[in-house]
């Protein structure tokens, strides 16, 4: 029996070798890695090149493990496969696509969006012309705030920082000749961003171009607006409901459309830290899933369309280890708090945008340096899509020229750095690590927080991540006044004199144009059919059994207003007005 016993033993040694050896376990893994979910993903998307090498000729491997540089105990390799894994699988730290820029360099997006659609129009064939891969559409704060541009409120605004829009007739010249079944867009409009995606849908429609083929991201992120940037309709929840109607919506009829990116950015640039940015904006995502939950969507059904967007800082490693802590809290909480199977449903994919709070009005120039940092740290960290800010956005909008330089900052990064030849080339180091796994401690804290509270909705009408943010912002203006924290230009590295720079101005003839254009479409419009289209509206306001996306395509579609389309939703709802805390 003892030596039977025995035998089975080592017959069993002899079958799984590797099991007994943690760096051969890791490798077998590392090989079933290749041979499944890369092979997968070349097969779907070749890689760019036939092989990766430095620029003195050393080959760059598609993957390092700790196998590739010692003899990690078993431990270390518990600990690997735990938190880090492999690349395009659960957790995702180390990326959410098997074989990042090796196989696809991140969408360059550039922000446009000032005076009227004719201007836009101009600047967004520019940019493709000049290799930006996608679009991205900035609007006025009259459209933000839910106005039309004739509105009293809408004064000496209309244009100013983003472009102006009304009506579909503003869309249609908006996107006139751009390829919509071909360019992704993305829109950065949260409370009316319902309106701006029906009429995106309208425009397509009159392109020929079906709803299923139309690529891009709308931001309509209405909760870091109560956060952070204050820009609103209605009241929290009833805008989180129409963030779910189009969520429900773009789910069943718009496969390649991600309704919302749920934004990170507005907090950070508010004045929060790097953690209390991924836990409120992790936070905020959450919140969107329960509700679509409530509502009885399956999450697999609709998570593969949810993106996020974060900031970029000055603190590189921070801001690394930040892209990596966020799409491991998120990967395991869809997972295991919200049932997700699906490996795309745990996959947090995100765009990125340097940051601009970080830009100076002193030594502008400085700005260049600032954004190619902080761009580079976005690329290290993971990011599929990229903003990266002109030199002169503390002033005005971007003039072309600094347009351009900020774009090719992107093109410098990707075609000359060498960071896109390997996956997530700081994985392992003992700092970078560190960095992440406080980072996740920590966001994980405030999340705890935000759920003894009754979650994200109830902790902002608490006022709760609002006081975090603004004693955040207080300590840091405080550190800058004090001297200890240095902003070369601004109260250290001083220049005598400052030079001049080229800005741009908006003529206030765009104000007067598009007041012209609006009530040429009112005059035109039948009257009948737009007050039907707005009862129709009204209804599905009151009754949380009709998708709001319906009426309020059919309303676009009669040329019925931004405003008009708001006012019934601030009729039904009430206009919003924020309790003040200190």
């Amino acid at each position: 029996m003892v030596v039977a016993g025995w035998i089975a033993c080592y017959l069993a040694f002899m079958r799984h070798p590797k099991d007994q050896d943690p760096v051969a376990r890791l490798e077998a893994e590392e090989e079933r890695w290749r041979k499944e979910d890369l092979a997968r993903a070349v097969a779907k998307s070749p890689l760019r090149r036939t092989e990766f090498h430095t620029d003195s000729g050393i080959p760059v491997p598609d993957l390092l493990t700790p196998a590739d540089v010692g003899r990690p105990s078993a431990e270390d390799v518990e600990k690997y496969q735990r938190d880090l894994g492999f690349p395009g699988r659960f957790p995702y730290t180390r990326g959410p696509q098997p074989t990042m820029y090796r196989g696809r360099l991140w969408t360059m997006r550039q922000f446009a969006g000032f005076g009227s659609p004719e201007d836009t129009n101009q600047r967004f064939k520019y940019l493709l012309e000049h290799g930006v891969t996608g679009l991205s559409t900035a609007f006025d704060m009259p459209a933000l705030m839910g106005y039309d541009a004739d509105h009293p409120l809408a004064r000496g605004e209309v244009g100013k920082e983003g472009v102006a829009v009304s009506t579909l007739k503003d869309f249609e010249i908006l996107y006139g000749g751009i390829p919509l079944d071909r360019v992704t867009t993305s829109m950065t409009i949260n409370a009316s961003a319902i309106f701006a995606l029906a009429c995106y849908v309208a425009v397509a429609e009159k392109q020929g171009v079906s709803q299923a083929e139309l690529g891009g991201t709308i931001q309509n992120d209405v909760l870091k607006e109560y956060i952070a940037q204050k820009e609103w309709v209605v009241g929290p929840r009833p805008a989180t409901r129409i963030v779910v109607d189009m969520i429900e919506y773009t789910a069943k009829h718009m496969p390649r459309w991600h309704p919302v990116s749920i934004s990170g950015y507005h907090i950070r640039e508010a004045g929060a830290t790097a953690v209390q940015e991924m836990a409120f904006t992790l936070a905020d995502g959450f919140g969107y899933v329960e509700e679509c939950i409530k509502r009885g969507m399956d999450v697999d059904d609709f998570a593969a369309r949810l993106s996020f967007f974060w900031d970029v800082h000055n603190d590189f490693f921070e801001e690394i280890a930040k892209f990596r802590a966020a799409r491991r809290i998120y990967a395991r909480t869809m997972r295991d708090r919200f049932g997700a199977t699906k490996p795309i449903s745990m996959s947090l994919r995100t765009h990125a945008q340097t940051a601009g709070v970080s830009l100076t009005a002193q030594q502008p120039y400085n700005n260049v340096v600032r954004t190619a940092l902080q761009a580079l740290a976005a690329v290290l960290g993971g990011t599929q899509s990229l903003h990266t800010n002109s030199l002169d956005e503390t002033y005005a909008l971007p003039t072309e020229e600094s347009v351009k330089l900020a774009l090719r900052t992107q093109q410098l990064i990707a075609h000359e750095s060498g960071v896109d030849r390997v996956v997530d080339p700081l994985a392992g180091s003992y700092y970078v690590e560190y960095l992440t796994d406080e980072m996740e401690k920590r966001a994980l804290h405030i999340l705890d927080k935000i759920a003894q509270l009754g979650g994200i909705i109830r902790a902002v009408e608490e006022g709760y991540p609002q006081r975090e943010i603004a004693e955040s912002a207080y300590q840091f203006q405080r550190e800058v006044e004090t001297g200890e924290r240095k902003i070369v230009g601004v109260n250290s590295f001083k220049s005598e004199r400052e030079e001049p720079i080229s800005i741009l101005k908006i003529d206030e003839k765009v104000a007067h144009d598009q007041v012209e254009r609006l009530q040429a479409v009112k005059r035109s419009r039948s009257q009948a059919a737009v007050q039907e289209k707005l009862r129709a509206v009204e209804a599905a306001c009151r009754d949380e059994r009709n998708n709001l996306m319906v009426p309020v395509l059919e309303a676009v579609k009669a040329y019925c207003t931004l405003g008009e389309v708001c006012d019934v939703f601030r009729k039904v709802w009430g206009a919003y007005r924020e309790k003040g805390s200190f």
